[in-house]
């Protein structure tokens, strides 16, 4: 039952990025000649660093919950090995595995496009040499997903989120 409901909220936080995302209308902010441009880049800067902040939450939350997930999947994973588990409880596994590695895809298309915005914005250029790589590493993490070594998928995004939160200090001063 624990298990069920740990991975209801995976599936829920997996879905939670793509539905948001799908749905939320752009902003579009007008500049008027009378706009400085320190208002500009203190306005990028806070649309970039509320950017940055939502990834990192997004990431610790699955992490959280990735822990009980990944010990769910290797314990179904041994009682297949002993041929102990059921058919349904076989096909639940794949589809829970499939979740997570989709999770881990989900982070680095993310950050990619965190990437591409920090790296086209001139307000946000001076931040990306501490954001670059950030895709990179949840790219390392998607590969240890799809090899099954969930575990350390999470603890390469553990560095994700590390680096994350140094941009966001960097963008504070």
């Amino acid at each position: 039952m624990l298990k069920r409901i740990a991975i209801a909220l995976l599936v829920a936080i997996l879905i939670a990025p793509t539905a948001a995302s799908g749905q939320t209308r752009r902003r579009s902010t007008k500049t008027t000649p009378t706009q400085s441009s320190a208002q500009k880049t203190a306005a990028a800067r806070t649309a970039g660093a509320t950017k940055v902040a939502d990834q990192i939450k997004l990431m610790t939350k699955f992490i959280y919950l990735l822990g009980g997930v990944a010990s769910g999947i290797a314990t179904v994973d041994e009682a297949v090995k002993k041929n102990e588990a059921s058919p349904a409880v076989i096909q639940r596994n794949e589809q829970n595995k499939a979740i997570v590695k989709r999770g881990f895809q989900d982070f680095r298309e993310g950050l990619d496009r965190l990437e591409t915005e920090f790296r086209n914005q001139p307000e946000l250029q001076p931040f990306y040499i501490k954001l670059a790589g950030s895709a990179a590493g949840a790219a390392k993490a998607e590969e240890l997903a799809a090899a099954s070594q969930y575990d350390a998928g999470g603890r390469t995004l553990l560095t994700v989120i590390n680096r994350l939160t140094d941009v966001l200090v960097v963008m504070r001063q």
